[in-house]
């Protein structure tokens, strides 16, 4: 009654900022080769709603599920873990 659910939350490095409101995340995450059996990194990048631009790049950042905000925007920053070294 009323519950959104589950909202899958993902840990990523912000690797861009130029777009106004919108920060874009990499994420990877270990993935056993079929064969081998040997753990490859695998990435992957999503554009994620950035509302008061705070994201640097090099950032380390959760970000949550959320609603199709346009055509590739559908992760949210859920909140900064890290900043960047600078």
């Amino acid at each position: 009654m009323g519950d959104r659910g589950v909202r899958k939350k993902m840990v990523g490095i912000v690797v861009g900022n130029q777009m106004d409101k919108t920060a874009v995340v990499e994420v990877s995450r270990p993935k056993k080769h079929t064969t081998y059996g040997k753990y490859v990194r695998r990435q992957n990048r999503f554009m994620a709603h950035d509302s008061q631009n705070r994201c640097n790049i090099g950032d380390k950042v959760r970000i949550i599920e959320g609603r199709p905000m346009s055509k590739r925007k559908r992760w949210q920053i859920f909140e900064i873990i890290e900043n960047a070294r600078v």
